[in-house]
């Protein structure tokens, strides 16, 4: 099965929840995706658009917000199947919520209730020593156009959604290897 099918599936089983938003997973993927191409950036920042949170539908929910720390979760399931131009970002997109918050105290009010919320399940605006070591992060700047992305225009329920099956092709010709039947989860 290709990254593409399985995260399809995954889609199709878990991706309507909401976790607090107003959008479902999959909407927010898509939109947060679409946004990415929209802007011209670069085909893996794309993909890691789309799958930064594949890590909610991995694991059982910590609870009506979903996974709070599936950035690790995540950023595994999509290193087992495609290279650190697209896994880095996605294990960083948390970090990177942290950090925007540290350095600009306004980007937290401008955050969803949910992702607020979250942001305390998942340690708050980073320290400086914390920030620091964000900063020199080979793809923290991926990271943070990613974050931003999916924080402004991955949320907006009136902004048309494309089609899954849109980012098939870029998913396959980015993926480095099929994943064993070991690597599914």
């Amino acid at each position: 099965m290709t990254a593409y099918e399985e995260f399809a599936a995954l889609m199709a089983e878990r991706g309507g929840d909401r976790y607090g938003e107003e959008v479902s997973i999959t909407d927010h993927a898509l939109l947060t995706a679409a946004a990415a191409s929209d802007q011209g950036l670069a085909d893996e920042l794309v993909a890691a658009s789309l799958l930064h949170d594949v890590g909610h539908l991995l694991e059982t929910p910590d609870d009506d917000r979903g996974v709070h720390a599936h950035d690790r979760s995540g950023g595994a399931w999509v290193a087992r199947r495609f290279g650190p131009a697209v896994s880095e970002p996605v294990r960083l997109h948390v970090a990177a919520k942290r950090y925007l918050c540290a350095q600009d105290p306004s980007y937290h009010d401008r955050l969803s209730p949910a992702s607020r919320y979250t942001m305390t399940k998942q340690g708050g605006p980073m320290s400086p020593a914390e920030t620091d070591e964000f900063a020199r992060e080979p793809h923290a700047d991926d990271a943070l156009v990613l974050r931003r992305i999916e924080d402004e225009l991955g949320k907006l329920p009136d902004r048309p959604v494309p089609p899954l099956n849109e980012f098939r092709g870029l998913l396959e010709r980015l993926e480095i290897h099929p994943p064993s039947d070991d690597d599914s989860r």
